[in-house]
């Protein structure tokens, strides 16, 4: 038997360009690692540390009263976040600092996806999991390590065997969270059409996109779509009804029509969000996603031209008007819809602002367009620079920040510089 320590940290975004929302999501990674651990009787402990607003100290009492062997720490907070994770690995490097040497040290998430050798030195881990980390940490628990998908350190070396790893999607269990956790899961993500009353939650219907979109940095994890079987998801939201569950967010990168999962959904009672591409729902489906309980839509449009798309690599073969047209029909049925957009040079700012007063007369919300950051692991890092490499990070936050004067709304400043963020080594 291995005593794994699944921790996710106790995120803090200060100064940072990170775009994702900052209150706490339920650690989809961790919960289905710790499932497949459990089931091989392997000892494990779950600490959310974002969860239960955990101090350094508080953790690593924890984990010394556990005496695991392995400790994994995830670089993103929660997979909903891994394609727009914080660049810096401040918060990590923090908590590995504190418990050095207790364990042996494994991370998990994005920045190792993508830049193993990176993330390896910057956090003193021992082993890096490159992609989907479920089944490779459980590999490493039965004693692996050597096998494809995996960074570690070979004396003074570093030796990466490999790229990233997807898993067996169809194999994803239905999970149960603990009940502390859920009553402390206040937050509702991405809901704007009521105040929340029960806790809420986030689930996994299916991983991966089949778009190659050149701003989404999911090349390295959770790219292949899969699905995953109506069943195991329904048996999820049930078991999360029996804890009150008011509302759940699906976290996957693209919420596909699936007519058997959303009449499956009209008898449970919940409400729930989704992201996904308008011009895949037609008016029907539409209806039945807001029949089966959808009170949420960030639907990706990015561009308001032909043009800014095709740079975009969207693949859309619906016109503006005709985009505009299905996010209005998507109102009928679903209280709340937002257009996403990105700052895009095809689309001049007076017909942006038009079109968005034009959207919210009509009960659509469209943001005000966002800067691209050229993730690592995405086609916009590739058309810049090559493959990532070491300083890939570094790079792409030091183009974004001499590029822009004003960033996304959801910062509070500028954002500060790479270095200033992390912690410096050798």
């Amino acid at each position: 038997m291995t005593r794994v320590a699944l921790i996710n940290p106790n995120w803090k975004f200060d100064g940072s360009i990170y775009f994702g929302c900052r209150s706490p999501h339920l650690p989809l990674e961790l919960g289905i690692t710790q499932h497949h651990l459990a089931q091989a009787g392997h000892p494990t402990l779950l600490l959310d540390a974002h969860m239960f607003d955990l101090a350094l100290s508080d953790v690593e009492s924890e984990l010394r009263a556990f005496r695991p062997d392995l400790v994994v720490v995830t670089t993103a907070p929660t997979y909903l976040f891994w394609r727009c994770a914080p660049p810096e690995l401040r918060v990590p490097q923090q908590l590995a600092h504190a418990l050095g040497g207790l364990a042996t040290l494994i991370a998990v998430g994005p920045h190792g996806s993508t830049t193993p050798r990176t993330a390896l030195r910057k956090l003193a881990a021992d082993i890096v999991v490159m992609g989907e980390c479920e089944h490779a940490l459980l590999r490493i628990a039965n004693g692996e390590r050597e096998f494809a998908g995996l960074a570690w350190r070979d004396g003074e070396a570093i030796r990466v065997t490999g790229g990233p790893q997807a898993v067996d999607f169809a194999a994803q269990p239905p999970l149960v969270w603990p009940a502390e956790m859920i009553r402390r899961h206040h937050h509702h993500h991405h809901r704007f059409e009521a105040e929340p009353v029960g806790p809420g939650a986030e689930v996994e219907a299916s991983r991966g996109c089949p778009y190659s979109c050149t701003f989404c940095a999911k090349e390295n994890f959770r790219n292949h779509y899969r699905k995953r079987p109506v069943d195991s998801i329904l048996q999820e939201v049930d078991s999360l009804r029996r804890q009150q569950v008011e509302y759940i967010y699906f976290v996957d990168e693209i919420f596909l029509p699936n007519t058997e999962l959303l009449e499956g959904l009209t008898s449970r009672g919940l409400k729930f969000g989704i992201q996904t591409r308008i011009d895949l729902w037609k008016p029907a489906m539409l209806e039945l996603l807001g029949r089966a309980g959808c009170v949420s839509i960030e639907a990706g449009v990015e561009s308001l031209t032909p043009e800014g798309r095709a740079a975009l690599a969207k693949n859309c073969r619906m016109s503006t008007d005709a985009l505009a047209d299905r996010l209005v029909e998507a109102c009928r049925h679903v209280p709340f819809v937002q257009a996403n957009l990105i700052e895009m040079p095809q689309d001049d700012d007076p017909s942006v602002q038009r079109w968005r007063a034009r959207m919210q007369d009509a009960g659509v919300w469209a943001n005000d367009p966002v800067p691209l950051f050229p993730y690592p692991g995405s086609p916009d890092y590739r058309k810049l620079w090559g493959e990532p490499d070491d300083f890939a990070w570094e790079r792409a936050h030091h183009h974004y920040l001499s590029m822009f004067d004003q960033f996304s709304d959801v910062q509070e400043g500028r954002p500060m510089p790479l270095n200033a963020l992390e912690l410096q080594v050798a």
